[in-house]
């Protein structure tokens, strides 16, 4: 079922969304080689509960941690370790949700360990810039299959695959709800979007073959030919002439432009 939003839960929407911005921003500063992926899991989920709110996360479908933190071959719903120590070179994709007045919040963003070589640079420039061509169809009358296919598009035409196995979705009072947002498809199919829907778009782009599987943790997704993936993602709302982002990159990038 498909749950359109007020303009007044799209805003509690927005506040939740946006803190998850600001937890991403405040983890910018702490990534660097050497920092554990445990460290960082603890940084936000003191940071988001002393800004009101609850871990989206931590608990969900018995999920042991505030954050899904994947290094380079891992795609998606890696989890936070001690062991697991960041080095030079790496791309480390953060996941991050939370529980605010009733409605979730959920982004993600991949960011580079110290310096990292051309080729990663490039997957994850591609895969940033999908996101957007995707948030670009989340428009009243088009469809679901307009976003996949701009996503799919951008990313293929510079020599990545899309992952298949996993979709954005839909955002409200649950952390997933109705319609699912493919990664891929054909412009003019799929469901109809409609002034009101909240979506997560969430590009997962691998830089060699599209294919993964699931590791022994039941939860870790990565690639099997062992090479680097990215993801990158914003909650948005569906506008009747463009949509509404409700999360934020920008104090993220705000953070990554005073260390360079």
């Amino acid at each position: 079922m498909i749950f359109l939003k007020t303009a007044e839960e799209i805003e509690l929407l927005r506040e939740s969304n946006l803190l998850v911005g600001k937890t991403l921003g405040e983890l910018a500063k702490h990534i660097h080689p050497g920092i554990s992926t445990l460290k960082l899991d603890r940084i936000a989920e003191e940071f988001i509960r002393d800004h009101g709110a609850e871990p989206g996360f931590l608990g969900y479908n018995d999920f042991p941690n505030t954050l899904c933190v994947s290094v380079n071959d891992e795609v998606v719903h890696g989890m936070p370790s001690a062991d697991r120590i960041l080095k030079e070179g790496d791309v480390i994709s953060i996941d991050c949700g939370t529980l605010k007045n009733g409605f979730y919040g959920d982004s993600a963003y991949t960011f580079e360990v110290g310096e990292v070589g051309a080729e990663l640079k490039k997957l994850l420039e591609t895969t940033k810039e999908a996101l957007y061509k995707g948030i670009g169809k989340a428009v009243a009358g088009l469809r679901v299959g307009d976003i996949a296919y701009a996503v799919q598009n951008h990313c293929e035409a510079n020599g990545y695959t899309v992952v298949r196995e996993l979709v954005g979705h839909g955002v409200g009072r649950k952390m997933h709800e109705e319609p699912q947002v493919p990664n891929y498809g054909k412009r003019g199919q799929g469901m109809k979007l409609q002034e009101g829907m909240v979506i997560a778009i969430e590009p997962m782009i691998n830089m060699g073959k599209r294919h993964v599987y699931w590791d022994k943790d039941g939860w870790t997704v990565r690639t099997r030919d062992k090479m680097p993936s990215a993801h990158f993602e914003h909650t948005v709302a569906v506008g009747k002439r463009e949509a509404d982002i409700l999360s934020s990159f920008e104090y993220v990038e705000e953070v990554l432009r005073g260390t360079n």
